[in-house]
């Protein structure tokens, strides 16, 4: 398979699919049209050419560096190898912010059950949900969609979109005017997925 950009045309989608839930009592979230972080807002790059994923938070999973021919940047790649838990998710060091943009990469390198590569945002540690709570929008190459989900314990659709794997070029989310937690890459299953060039965009935010 080949290396993914989910693609930006879904963001009004799932923007809009978000609203009502990403409302706080003393925050109100923008509409989808408004999505847009300042231009001059401080850019995090990942992509595993010189660095690790040391201060990472592996939550669940088999997270590792790997050095891969047809990386996009170079020549290394973060791999998930994991095949027997439900989710697969591992959160940067990056944040926390109040208006965020993500953009990453990535490429299916096998699974029956499920080939797909994510990435969670607003992730929250907790004790009461194995693999914390979180929203997840991700790309599906067995199945040609791309899906917006939050997890709490259990997984909720929130939007969805057809998308054939051979179009997916981006996956991407902006977010404004609610608190942000951790970022992070998502997997399911027994999807093997290699990732590159994650791209973190934000205004930090001030405690």
């Amino acid at each position: 398979m080949t290396w993914a950009l989910p693609r930006r045309t879904f963001i009004g989608t799932t923007a809009a699919a978000l609203g009502a839930s990403l409302v706080a009592p003393r925050a109100q979230c923008v509409t989808a049209a408004e999505l847009k972080v300042p231009d001059d807002a401080s850019a995090l790059r990942f992509e595993f050419e010189t660095a690790g994923i040391e201060g990472w938070t592996s939550v669940k999973g088999q997270w590792a560096v790997e050095d891969m021919s047809d990386a996009p940047s170079g020549k290394r790649v973060l791999v998930q190898r994991a095949t027997r838990n439900d989710f697969n998710v591992i959160v940067t060091p990056a944040g926390p912010f109040t208006d965020v943009d993500v953009t990453m990469k990535f490429k299916p390198i096998s699974g029956r059950e499920d080939a797909s590569g994510g990435l969670v945002f607003r992730f929250i540690d907790r004790k009461d949900a194995i693999y914390g709570k979180y929203y997840v929008v991700r790309a599906n190459a067995l199945e040609d969609n791309f899906r917006l989900y939050i997890y709490d314990g259990k997984r909720h659709e929130i939007a969805s979109a057809r998308v054939k794997a051979s179009e997916a070029r981006t996956v991407a989310h902006g977010l404004r005017g609610c608190r942000r937690r951790g970022v992070g890459l998502w997997t399911k299953a027994d999807s093997i997925t290699a990732f590159d060039d994650l791209v973190v965009r934000g205004v930090k935010l001030v405690e």
